[in-house]
């Protein structure tokens, strides 16, 4: 199947009153945003043939890969023919669940044989997602597991050193003055609980590091979050698909 190429949408700085901004770079963090163009959707079918054509029309795409120069030659861009003998960045469909669920794949070709996965986009029901890294899901859910874990502790915490308060006071106010002194005793039949769930916190042991992202991925800054981090108070980390679900993303 032949296509038209088409160019990247361009601003008119006439009317703009300058140029326009440019989108994220392909490759970079891209999974807080969605894309979806419902008049392209009433147009054309969304199937096998043409999905490739929808994709290529959202920020996602990237206009440097093989695909482009395929359909600059009226050649369909998903022909493995083709795209077998080129090198560099190339798209390819891995999963096909018509029309509802299209999963593409960006990859690095490196030979006929050899190709390195970078990341990976789904269109579900017509609307275009970056699907998030595997490092980050994780990462996220030990953050937010350990921000409750540290949560609790801080709470049981501050209930207990209440409770020996309130104690304490009631011992003071029942005693009698002419009472002799207590005997001194050892000092560890007056550690707390509370003392010992704050030593078990500190035993906990640190996020393990996410492993290296691929090549050509850019992770997102983290500059801001570097500067607020604080050990008890920090708010859990953002969950790629709890936080940044399909239903949370901004659209575009």
């Amino acid at each position: 199947m032949s296509t038209t190429p088409m160019m990247p949408p361009m601003g008119n700085p006439n009317f703009d009153g300058g140029a326009p901004p440019q989108p994220p770079q392909p490759g970079t963090d891209m999974t807080g945003i969605c894309f979806r163009d419902q008049l392209w959707l009433n147009t054309y079918p969304l199937d096998r043939n043409l999905v490739f054509d929808y994709f290529a029309l959202s920020p996602f795409y990237d206009w440097t890969c093989n695909n482009e120069q395929l359909r600059s030659r009226a050649i369909h861009p998903l022909d493995i023919s083709h795209l077998s003998k080129m090198t560099g960045s190339e798209y390819t469909l891995s999963e096909v669940m018509e029309p509802h669920l299209f999963v593409i794949r960006k990859q690095k070709r490196d030979s006929p044989e050899k190709v390195t996965p970078m990341l990976t986009y789904y269109i579900l029901d017509g609307s275009i997602y970056q699907a998030p890294q595997l490092c980050n899901v994780f990462a996220g859910r030990l953050g937010r597991a350990l921000y409750h874990i540290s949560k609790a502790f801080s709470s049981a915490a501050s209930k207990l050193e209440k409770t020996g308060y309130v104690a304490s006071e009631n011992e003071s106010a029942t005693s009698e003055p002419t009472k002799p002194a207590k005997e001194p005793i050892d000092f560890k039949e007056l550690k707390r609980v509370d003392h010992i769930l704050a030593s078990l916190q500190r035993k906990l042991p640190p996020v393990p590091p996410p492993p290296p992202f691929p090549e050509g991925y850019a992770p997102p800054s983290t500059a801001e979050a570097s500067e607020n981090q604080q050990a008890e108070t920090q708010l859990p980390t953002v969950d790629p698909i709890i936080d940044q679900g399909p239903s949370k993303r901004m659209k575009v």
